[in-house]
């Protein structure tokens, strides 16, 4: 006796090519992410640095992080390090971006293009308070933090004085001077701050931490005169009138002198952009 062929019912015919489908996706991403278990280094790294230059940072950092992984050494892994910090900074991932930077610089110290990784460890810093100026007038000065800012400036400094002479140098003392100009003026806007609430004590410790750190910057002379209002506001007459002094001998011109100091304005907004 023959056997007909058995005949599927109409949902059981769907419920099977729904599975089919599902199983023909999941061969497809299998076979997508088996792309970066199985290509050689050059290939891996050129598929990296393709999809970073079109923009594709997501890509590029899945690929740079697993060649790493399947090639822990040689000169296609010490550039993707590299190349993966940037492709983190740039996907706004800042504090991955400075974890591989550290420890591409902890790892290979002596690495031909070291230099570079000091250089984007201050930019990525110093891109990190690009924000802060758009909120800053709401805010308690005492109480902004500016401490990626303090970082970037620190980050610039080491590379310009352990590579003088490499490309990026230039570059980063341009970028330490606004930072230091913008650092000194938020330590006046902190004496500002306190000479106005008549704590002229604090204003002046404040002021002196500026003449100290910052002495050659703008801001020096506002602290100066800072120093004389408040010297004046507690009776100290001798030390107002060597801090006036020397306000006109280092700053002639400094508003104060024409009688309509301090101006409790923005003074962020005077600020110039820094173009890189």
């Amino acid at each position: 006796m023959r056997i007909s062929s058995m005949r599927l019912s109409l949902p059981a015919k769907i419920l099977i090519l729904l599975l089919l489908a599902v199983f023909a996706v999941g061969c497809h991403r299998e076979k997508k992410q088996d792309e970066t278990e199985i290509l050689p280094v050059d290939q891996m790294y050129s598929t990296a640095k393709e999809a970073l230059m079109q923009g594709n940072e997501g890509k590029a950092i899945r690929y740079y992080q697993r060649l790493i992984a399947r090639f822990p050494f040689g000169a296609y892994t010490e550039q993707a390090q590299l190349e993966l910090a940037f492709a983190q900074y740039k996907d706004g991932k800042e504090d991955e971006a400075l974890s591989t930077i550290n420890r591409f610089i902890k790892t290979y110290p002596t690495q031909k293009n070291i230099a570079y990784a000091y250089y984007l460890r201050g930019i990525v810093n110093f891109d990190r308070d690009r924000g802060f100026l758009a909120n800053w007038a709401n805010q308690d000065p005492t109480k902004r933090e500016m401490a990626s800012t303090l970082q970037s400036f620190e980050d610039f400094g080491e590379l310009v004085t352990k590579f003088p002479d490499s490309r990026y140098t230039p570059d980063a003392r341009q970028r330490m001077i606004y930072l230091r100009d913008n650092l000194s003026r938020a330590q006046v806007d902190v004496a500002r701050y306190y000479y106005k609430r008549a704590a002229y004590v604090a204003a002046i410790n404040r002021c002196r931490d500026i003449l100290e750190r910052f002495d050659r910057t703008p801001a020096a002379g506002d602290a100066l005169a800072i120093m004389v209002l408040s010297y004046k506001a507690l009776g100290q007459d001798k030390l107002a009138s060597d801090s006036e002094r020397v306000l006109k001998l280092n700053y002639p011109d400094h508003p104060y002198f024409a009688g309509h100091w301090p101006d409790y304005g923005h003074w962020w907004m005077r600020l110039v952009p820094f173009h890189g």
